[in-house]
């Protein structure tokens, strides 16, 4: 299984992005794909991530300026970013909790992160 993240870069104060990830491989089901940041000197931290259903769960920090979808046909969730901060700035991972068989165990798959950077 490998997730594929790509989307980030440099981006002024105010200004958007958006991120994509493609989960690919021997894949059974997604339960859920989403965001996770860290920047600098701090813990990785949850961003945003849909759930089957789907459930959209979000950070207090980026709550009505991120929004996070899927697109299952895909097996590609999107994070669209706007009215970016500078304490946005961060690497971003994508990351899917997926089964690989039908009846197997659910484990959580990260992708190589992408680089944010918010600065005028």
């Amino acid at each position: 299984v490998q997730l594929q993240a790509s989307g980030g870069g440099l981006v002024q104060p105010g200004g958007s992005l958006r991120l994509s990830c493609a989960a690919s491989g021997a894949i059974f089901s997604i339960n859920a794909m989403g965001w996770y940041r860290q920047a600098p000197g701090k813990q990785r931290e949850l961003v945003a991530i849909a759930t089957n259903g789907p459930t959209l769960t979000y950070s207090d920090s980026v709550k009505g300026r991120f929004t996070v979808s899927r697109d299952n046909a895909k097996n590609t969730v999107y994070l669209q970013m706007n009215s970016l901060k500078p304490e946005d700035t961060a690497v971003y991972y994508c990351s899917a909790v997926l089964q690989t068989t039908p009846h197997g165990a659910s484990f959580q798959y990260w992708g190589q992160g992408t680089q944010v950077t918010v600065s005028s």
